[in-house]
């Protein structure tokens, strides 16, 4: 995995206010969140906190996980002290009860990993009957559209990036699959997709922007065996 501790802060600043980060995914997850009032909500990967507090600010309990813990310290400070934020990889056994929350949110971290299977196999276990998965990704288009030479688009393979966060460069390894890859691993686990996005810009952002970015879905548990 990305060592996100060597460069926790230069990360949440850009992604506080980024264009991809603050004006496509973040507003499309929470518009996919909907109505949360009260709702038990897992942030899975969720870094530095911004989705966490955006949850929280619309009436839902929040429990924030992230295999870095310098990731987490920048969220606790934005967070709280009393905030519920736990150092838990998600490709590990994750520390709670069956049934334990009514949602899960993956932002932007299912790409991170090789094989899917476990990580949702484990989301799917802590959501009751009837919650939901809502995860983004990586558009599984952009690289066979971008790159030269193209990469095999059926094929899942890794590569690695340099990003740049405040001047500084970091590589960043992600896996990209192609889409009847992700709508398999969804169904393999045992959930039911429900919505399947491509996020616009939202109307406030400070540039225009239509290219392709990310993909969002929600998958459902069976609210019953028969579901």
């Amino acid at each position: 995995m990305n060592d996100y501790d060597s460069f926790a802060e230069e990360y949440s600043a850009e992604n506080e206010n980024s264009l991809l980060n603050a004006y496509i995914e973040r507003p499309a997850m929470i518009a996919l969140a909907g109505d949360v009032t009260g709702r038990r909500i897992l942030d899975a990967g969720c870094g530095s906190g911004p989705l966490t507090a955006a949850l929280r600010e619309r009436g839902a309990v929040v429990t924030g996980i992230d295999s870095s813990a310098g990731m987490l310290a920048v969220a606790r400070r934005r967070l709280g002290e009393d905030a519920d934020l736990q150092v838990v990889d998600v490709r590990d056994p994750l520390p709670f009860a069956d049934g334990t929350f009514d949602d899960v949110v993956a932002s932007l971290v299912l790409h991170y990993l090789e094989d899917w299977g476990p990580t949702l196999a484990e989301m799917r276990r802590v959501l009751r009957p009837g919650g939901r998965l809502i995860a983004s990704v990586n558009h599984p288009f952009v690289d066979w559209l971008t790159e030269d030479p193209r990469p095999s688009y059926r094929a899942t393979t890794s590569y690695t990036d340099l990003w740049t966060f405040n001047g500084k460069s970091f590589p960043l390894t992600f896996w990209r699959r192609p889409l009847h890859a992700m709508t398999d691993a969804f169904t393999g686990a045992g959930f039911r997709l429900a919505v399947i996005s491509e996020p616009k810009t939202a109307p406030d952002a400070p540039e225009p922007f239509s290219g392709i970015s990310f993909m969002c879905f929600v998958a459902e548990v069976p609210s019953s065996p028969a579901g």
